[in-house]
């Protein structure tokens, strides 16, 4: 222990002089022992203690003392040392010290103190117990308080920097269980508001979060745009029982607006705090799914702390007196390739259909994906990125390219279309009994004859079927910067297999945006490697591959055309702008079942895109008319 130059010569006296009477003790070891015992939450029964009026106090009592100044701070790594001599002046002393604290997410604080020691009126030197030593502002009574400081929350910006998402003023609307009179009525009556701005939300869980919670607590139910709660404000406001509070969140254009993409920022639930490690605290907001969650400590950036002491004013409002402040740090803004007018043609090209639904639209030149939409409300999962599912009839555009680019036939080889075929005892059909006969291949392609590409499986081969799909970027790799899927092609085992995998069927499965990025491989001549976060750009983002079979790409391309101008396409002909290209397809996707997906894929200009429409029937029939829509729009 450390010892001043004032005990040492004491105790020098005391040994070699054989004095006695008070404590040998010096002052210094005492705020030694003091400080031990104190960091470490040792005994301190072998320190005395006093006030600073001279009275005696347990050091029971000084232990419960100090644990209830730390307020906010309790639990928080805690080190105490001394910062210089001890200082004697008659029966009193003092030693300055150095508290520093660890305060969340590694901050630290600290700062000068002073323990006062005294050996008036005692046996030995004591130290005097005051809130000061803990920090010199405290005292008796008052607690340290923690306050987050929080940063500026950064945006999400397309690829000219101008925001997707910006702040938007909010209204939460909650409920107070010492103001409800009938729960069951308030959630009848708030569905009803709700329905008038097009939101069914699930409240069978209410009366359990009231029964539980505290009577005077603010319990969350819906948070709505200023905009919509301004058109429910008459029927909710009076309600017994609600509670409100405004805010500002960063916030796409509409609600949306690449919904599952972005993701949404909302309060942080308990489950989001506990996984935080101390970044998070009640009050917080954070980004559920999409870009908001993948990107979450980017764009959150680091909050600051004050500690802070809270006293009561004379006008009895409580201030916070500021001890110490660490600034927050604002989060960074990343940059992605969505297109704010593309993004909003495939929204409102995906409102008017009921059954889940999803397009993806990328351009062709580079490989921007510009727009990554699901309907009517996918609840946060990004189908036209990350889904993986049976393409139907659009794969035939790959299979189609592997027959012409291995010179197996060409898009006016006369192929039969039976209305069935059989491949090793499995019967294959057409949609609707079709029957063309013998057609031109392009014909077969045109109105879609399942039959004539199941017959031209040999002729492909499954290494063809691979061959083609690679060279279009089915199963490439490739990294978005956010979860997506390139799709996974059939491995073509029997003839069976073979058959059902070069009309889309079998086991092969994709996105939306993988049988984009194939359609504007078609379009391109070349292989492109998707994009769609640009900064912070994502590692191994993908290569682009060689260049097409130009003769084969000029005979799919001019089929591609024939799908809408006289074949399964037809309802595309009219739509404005430069001549579309595409390729319906109706997916089979569960044994024993009539339900389809409805597909279309296609290119206009520098855009290519794909429609999927999970049960939407014949591509025809429903991702057609969504597809007219989007480029109606886009043209606009």
């Amino acid at each position: 222990m450390r010892r001043t130059t004032a005990g040492l010569a004491a105790l020098l006296l005391l040994t070699t002089g054989g004095l006695a009477g008070c404590s040998a003790e010096p002052p210094g070891d005492t705020v030694e022992a003091f400080l031990k015992g104190w960091t470490t939450g040792g005994d301190l029964n072998a320190v005395g203690f006093v006030t600073a009026a001279g009275g005696k106090i347990a050091a029971a009592d000084v232990s419960t003392q100090i644990r209830a100044l730390y307020g906010d701070l309790s639990g928080r790594p805690l080190a105490v040392s001394t910062a210089g001599d001890t200082k004697e002046t008659g029966d009193n002393a003092t030693t300055p010290i150095t508290v520093k604290w660890t305060l969340p997410g590694g901050v630290e604080w600290s700062y000068p103190s002073t323990v006062r020691s005294t050996k008036a009126n005692t046996d030995g030197w004591q130290v005097v117990w005051e809130p000061a030593l803990v920090q010199p502002q405290l005292t008796d009574g008052e607690k340290l308080r923690l306050r987050r400081v929080a940063a500026a929350r950064a945006v999400i910006n397309d690829a000219a920097d101008a925001p997707l998402v910006s702040p938007q003023k909010v209204v939460t609307i909650g409920v107070s269980p010492e103001k409800i009179k009938d729960v069951a009525k308030l959630q009848t009556d708030l569905a009803a508001a709700f329905a008038k701005v097009d939101v069914d939300l699930d409240m069978s869980d209410l009366k359990d979060r009231v029964a539980k919670a505290d009577p005077g607590a603010f319990l969350d139910v819906l948070t709505l745009r200023r905009t919509a709660y301004d058109k429910i404000r008459a029927d909710v406001r009076p309600l017994p029982g609600t509670v409100f509070r405004e805010e500002t969140r960063q916030l796409a254009p509409t609600r949306e607006f690449a919904r599952a993409l972005l993701g949404t920022v909302d309060a942080a639930t308990e489950e989001d705090i506990g996984n935080s490690e101390g970044a998070l605290a009640i009050g917080d907001t954070t980004g559920h799914g999409g870009l908001q969650q993948k990107y979450e400590t980017t764009l959150r950036g680091t909050p600051g702390l004050s500690v802070v002491i809270a006293r009561e004013a004379a006008d009895g409002t409580t201030e916070d007196a500021e001890l110490f402040t660490s600034q927050p740090v604002a989060g960074k803004p990343i940059k992605v390739t969505i297109d704010t007018a593309v993004q909003n043609a495939a929204d409102k090209a995906l409102a008017a259909e009921k059954n889940p639904s999803s397009l993806v639209a990328v351009r062709v030149s580079d490989g921007a994906v510009l727009a990554a939409a699901n309907g009517p409300d996918a609840g946060g999962v990004n189908t036209a990125l990350s889904g993986q599912v049976p393409p139907g009839s659009t794969y035939k555009m790959i299979s189609a390219y592997g027959l012409l680019a291995r010179g197996a036939l060409t898009a006016d080889t006369v192929v039969n279309c039976p209305k069935t075929v059989n491949v090793d005892g499995r019967e294959f059909k057409n949609s609707n009994d079709q029957a063309l006969g013998k057609v031109a291949f392009h014909v077969d392609f045109a109105k879609s004859c399942n039959t004539a590409f199941a017959s031209l499986a040999p002729k492909l081969t499954a290494a063809g079927l691979q061959e083609a799909s690679t060279a279009l970027g089915i199963g490439a790799t490739w990294n978005l910067g956010l979860e997506s899927s390139a799709g996974q092609v059939s491995d073509g085992g029997t003839s069976t297999e073979l058959a059902s995998a070069v009309f889309g069927q079998g086991s092969t499965v994709v996105s939306p945006l993988a049988m984009a990025v194939a359609t504007a491989s078609v379009a391109k001549g070349q292989y492109q490697p998707p994009k769609l976060v640009i900064d912070p750009a994502p590692a191994d983002a993908g290569t682009a591959g060689p260049q097409l079979d130009q003769k084969a790409l000029t005979g799919l391309r001019s089929m591609m055309r024939e799908v809408v101008t006289s074949g399964t396409g037809t309802g595309l002909r009219n739509v404005p702008g430069k001549a579309v290209y595409g390729k319906t397809g109706t997916a089979e996707f569960q044994n024993g079942s009539e339900d389809t997906h409805s597909w279309f894929i296609g290119y206009q200009d520098d855009v290519a895109f794909a429609v999927l429409v999970q049960k939407g029937g014949a591509g025809s029939e429903a991702a057609v008319p969504i597809a007219k829509r989007f480029l109606t729009t886009l043209n606009k």
